[in-house]
């Protein structure tokens, strides 16, 4: 009779792996079979959780709703816990004599009389994911190892399900990858967010952007003020299964350390003077979004607490309340300060810095990669043309002085000084005479303070555009794999004046040293 018994739930649990898909589902099916043709009142499934590091109740039968959320464990705690490090079942004949059994739920401190209880491993290709608790299914009349044995089993078809599970869901996220990065190359094509520049620096920073943007990662972007942080904290959450979604940005360095609590978290009614009503702060606002954390540098020490609690537990707490709420938010942060060097003094908190850098990707500053200053110029000249109906373009010269110029306020100041240059401007030639007020003096920057009649000193000017052009021309073939067709395409020369380039500037050495051997490099 047993025996047909065991079969008749083993055959009904196999009937649901369709249902496999919609795993909390189909656990908590297959706790309802145990619970309708055998003697249990009450069970848990409890699963790993990696991104926690916890054990959490999935699916259960017997338990309230808020029995169910306190049932959260450490991975070494109770039985659970034992059950889950050692990959072993446990049997507990009476859990009132049971130091091990802690009962967190609290969906038995009321029982009166013995209470026995069983929990099994759920493996799945000798890896634990969890244990599968219950009380006793056959009654008092069939011993221990009966239930001991059919448990087992049933816990093998669970690990079967969660392994299809994971299955499926690798497969999804595969899809999910590949249709981002489809996204992302066809974001670039049709203007969206998108990084300026070709230099090599760039080009990590966009390749370092596509690998990343698909993850829930947390993202941290070092570099100075105006080189454009913000842009690439919008193109990842662009790039990101979030994009449907808000992107929250929220500077804080901006806003006073008595209100930044309150726009970051919310607060209630009361919770201080002129707080007449609630108010949801930019975490509620970004869930299941992005939220861009600028100038992180300046956040104070309270307030980093609470940050990372939200990294860590995704939950946090209104300014005056004690309800806890929940939210699927993806940080992205940044800073232009050394927040190791802040954590070192007790600035900044190491185990919040920890949490952020996850993800680091440095921004160079533009006078790294002055490769890339006359693309950003036409780039926002197309834009301010957009925006004033009208446009500028620079003399040669003042073209020099700009590539030349170090842009200490990077790509911001960039495209400041081309909007006052179009709003200022009477005619639509910019020379070198006409630019230089509108550009922030450095004496250390001899080309704009030493000009002949022509806006440089000589020899220097001379030696500092050989040297450009030296390295222009070692950039385009670079990118374009050392095919010197294609770098001259690039810069929009022919073949021929490259290879004199190349001969007039000693580079075959570098080539013959750097490129690959093949016979298409010409």
């Amino acid at each position: 009779m047993l025996g047909n018994l065991k079969l008749q739930v083993l055959s009904s649990i196999c009937q649901i792996i369709d249902t496999a898909l919609d795993l909390e589902k189909a656990l908590a099916e297959v706790l309802r079979i145990l619970s309708e043709t055998l003697s249990m009142k009450r069970a848990t499934i409890t699963l790993a959780d990696p991104e926690n590091e916890r054990l959490a109740i999935t699916a259960s039968h017997g338990l309230s709703a808020e029995e169910r959320q306190r049932g959260v464990y450490e991975l070494d705690e109770g039985i659970t816990g034992l059950i889950f490090q050692t990959g072993k079942p446990y049997v507990v004949p009476d859990i009132r004599r049971e130091p091990l059994f802690l009962d967190k739920t609290g969906s038995r401190h009321l029982e009166r009389g013995r209470v026995s209880f069983i929990g099994v491993p759920i493996t799945s290709h000798g890896r634990c994911l969890g244990v599968l608790n219950v009380d006793r299914l056959f009654g008092d009349e069939v011993a221990f190892e009966e239930d001991l044995s059919f448990l087992t089993v049933v816990a093998t078809l669970i690990g079967q399900f969660l392994s299809l599970n994971e299955k499926i869901k690798a497969r999804e996220q595969a899809l999910v990858r590949e249709n981002l990065s489809l996204r992302s190359q066809i974001t670039r094509e049709q203007r969206g967010p998108y990084i300026v520049g070709k230099s090599q620096a760039m080009q990590d920073v966009e390749h370092q952007v596509s690998k990343v943007a698909p993850t829930k990662a947390t993202v941290l972007l070092l570099g100075e003020s105006g080189t454009g942080k913000t842009l690439i904290a919008r193109i990842i959450h662009e790039l990101s299964g979030r994009k449907g979604h808000p992107f929250m940005k929220v500077n804080c360095a901006s806003i006073p350390e008595n209100l930044l609590e309150s726009e970051l978290f919310g607060y209630e009614r009361g919770a201080f003077t002129g707080a007449v009503g609630s108010k949801p702060g930019r975490f509620e606002d970004a869930h299941e979004g992005t939220i861009f954390l600028d100038e992180i540098g300046e956040l104070p020490l309270g307030i980093q607490a609470k940050l990372l609690r939200v990294l860590q537990d995704r939950e946090f707490e209104r300014l005056g309340s004690n309800t806890t709420r929940k939210v699927d938010v993806r940080v992205v942060a940044a800073t232009n300060r050394d927040l190791g060097e802040l954590a070192e003094r007790g600035a900044f908190r190491p185990d919040l810095y920890y949490r952020l850098s996850v993800f680091p990707i440095q921004v160079p500053p533009l006078r790294q990669r002055k490769e890339d200053i006359p693309v950003l110029l036409n780039h926002f000249i197309d834009k301010v043309a957009r925006e004033y109906a009208r446009t500028v373009s620079f003399t040669p010269r003042a073209l020099s002085d700009l590539t030349l110029y170090d842009w200490p306020g990077n790509v911001r100041e960039m495209e400041n000084l081309i909007e006052r240059l179009v709003i200022m401007s009477d005619g639509e030639r910019v020379d070198a005479t006409f630019l230089k007020p509108y550009m922030n003096q450095n004496p250390s920057q001899t080309s704009l303070h030493q000009p002949d009649a022509g806006g440089l000193p000589r020899s220097q000017g001379i030696s500092s555009l050989k040297a450009m052009e030296r390295s222009e021309v070692l950039a385009a073939l670079r990118r374009n794999g050392w095919v010197q067709y294609k770098a001259a395409e690039d810069l929009g020369i022919t073949p021929r004046q490259i290879g004199y380039r190349i001969k007039k500037y000693g580079l075959s050495a570098v080539i013959d040293h750097e490129a690959p051997t093949t016979p298409h490099r010409r």
